[in-house]
């Protein structure tokens, strides 16, 4: 026998509701017991966005991000000054029109190593994430999926990388390759020693996932274990991984800033904020400020990073939306 709800009992409402109406009352009007919602759960991306919309920390930080990017991308936008061009003659010298933040001791205009500074760091910072993510990534995903000896192997193999440290490590290659600095050795002895913590938490995710029922039902309708390693697995474990190379991002671009200060990153033909914050350390006495630009533009963007990550790891988690 078939559920019979009358009616007069059940009011739709515009947005989708039933509400079920018990008894009328002497006014008319029925009293709701309860609320059925029709419309479909939103997905965890859904839910994040619902949350990070409200979160004012989250705005702040893609503002900040949104600027950093854009001065590295287009940096002639923003100033139209040379950065590598210095007179003497200016050393020291406050603000003036067309020069906001004044000249460093060479006389090079501080604005403008700014700008085209953002450029080296944001890259290295992107394309280091990028490359760290992939070779984690991998790694970590094939070792908890299979798992086995071949997830003992790879996790000892992961282990001896993590127990070097990702900036005395980067130390003792450019020193090796000094004669061969640029961008690209920086990004490559970043990314051959940060790929550790992302295939550790790959590695928990992917191994976390692979036991939900959806995973079940995926093998029992024939899916090869590539398909369901790419198709359904890595897709639900991407959030943890997210959330560390949004922290991880700022990390790499405080490394680089590290190597460039001790004048073993970048080349002097590269304009780094590193570079730049090394060699006011001369003026800091007498002009604090050639140093306090590069500086907070540095701490700004990295903060920027920071921020984003926390709020999308508070976005992501379940405990925090409960």
């Amino acid at each position: 026998m078939s559920d019979y709800i009358p009616s007069a009992n059940i009011e739709r409402t515009r947005t989708g509701q039933r509400h079920f109406v018990s008894d009328i009352d002497e006014t008319g009007l029925g009293a709701v017991d309860a609320v059925a919602d029709d419309r479909a759960p939103s997905s965890l991306w859904g839910e994040a966005w619902k949350s990070l919309r409200k979160r004012p920390i989250f705005w702040v930080a893609l503002i900040i991000i949104v600027i950093a990017i854009a001065i590295a991308a287009f940096p002639n936008v923003f100033t139209s000054q040379d950065p590598r061009f210095c007179e003497l003659s200016n050393s020291l010298k406050g603000p003036s029109d067309g020069h906001p933040f004044g000249f460093n001791r060479q006389g090079c205009d501080i604005y403008a190593r700014i700008v085209f500074g953002a450029r080296a760091s944001v890259s290295v910072g992107v394309l280091t994430t990028i490359f760290v993510v992939i070779i984690g990534g991998v790694i970590g995903a094939t070792a908890g999926y299979f798992g086995g000896w071949f997830d003992a192997l790879l996790s000892r193999i992961t282990d001896i990388f993590f127990a070097i440290p990702l900036l005395l490590a980067a130390i003792v290659f450019m020193q090796m390759f000094k004669e061969n600095r640029n961008i690209w050795m920086v990004i490559l002895v970043l990314s051959l020693f940060g790929w550790t913590q992302i295939a550790r938490i790959t590695r928990g995710a992917v191994m976390s996932a692979k036991n939900e029922e959806f995973v079940t039902a995926a093998r029992a309708t024939g899916a090869s274990k590539a398909r369901i390693l790419m198709s359904h697995i890595i897709p639900n474990s991407m959030a943890p991984i997210i959330v560390y190379a949004t922290v991880a991002l700022g990390t790499f671009i405080v490394s680089e800033a590290s190597l460039s200060f001790m004048g073993i990153g970048l080349p002097s033909t590269v304009v780094s904020w590193g570079a730049d914050i090394s060699a006011a350390q001369a003026s800091l006495r007498t002009n604090p400020m050639v140093l306090f630009y590069p500086a907070l533009a540095l701490a700004m963007t990295v903060l920027s990073f920071i921020m984003m990550g926390d709020a999308v790891r508070d976005a992501l988690d379940p405990k925090a939306r409960k």
